[in-house]
């Protein structure tokens, strides 16, 4: 399993955090519409991410709910045409929930910058530090806290879980 380094937080100003983020950016951002449905499953979450323009994507992967840089071990499988495939996932898994989002990514070395403008949530700031096969966190998790101090970001805005956690906080 592939395995990054990641933090998500709420950010209040978002004009800022992008004028930061684009100052440590190597390149111009690209935007992306994401629609994220998740699947029941026993450990960890289960996602098919379908984009505007981009092949879609079943993503597996397990993380703690903590806050701050937490590491993520995921697989990522192509998906040509996912409509055979959510119907069949939603037949014998059962849809927990979707999340749509508008994302403006930027890189920044290995980082990817991730300002996301959830349906329903608002918006959010999301690092994830790209680690090496047998890579200690050490050194990934002193980008990511540069990283976050060059974006501004305050830990009393840091999150613990996914958008889906929140929306179905929100619901109940």
């Amino acid at each position: 399993m592939a395995k990054n380094l990641e933090i998500k937080a709420r950010i209040h100003d978002r004009t800022s955090v992008e004028a930061r983020a684009a100052a440590a950016a190597g390149g111009p951002p690209v935007r992306l519409i994401q629609r994220d449905t998740f699947f029941h499953v026993p450990r960890g979450r289960l996602k098919l991410r379908e984009e505007e323009g981009r092949a879609a994507e079943l993503v597996y992967y397990e993380r703690e709910d903590l806050e701050g840089p937490k590491p993520s071990f995921y697989l990522v499988t192509p998906v040509p045409d996912p409509a055979p495939l959510r119907a069949s996932l939603e037949r014998c898994l059962g849809i927990r929930g979707r999340v749509e989002k508008e994302r403006t990514l930027y890189r920044s070395g290995r980082t990817r910058i991730h300002l996301d403008r959830v349906r329903g949530l608002g918006d959010f700031l999301e690092l994830e530090v790209r680690m090496e096969p047998g890579e200690g966190e050490g050194a990934a998790r002193k980008e990511a806290e540069r990283l976050m101090k060059a974006l501004g970001v305050a830990e009393e805005d840091l999150l613990r879980g996914a958008y889906l956690d929140l929306l179905e906080k929100q619901e109940r």
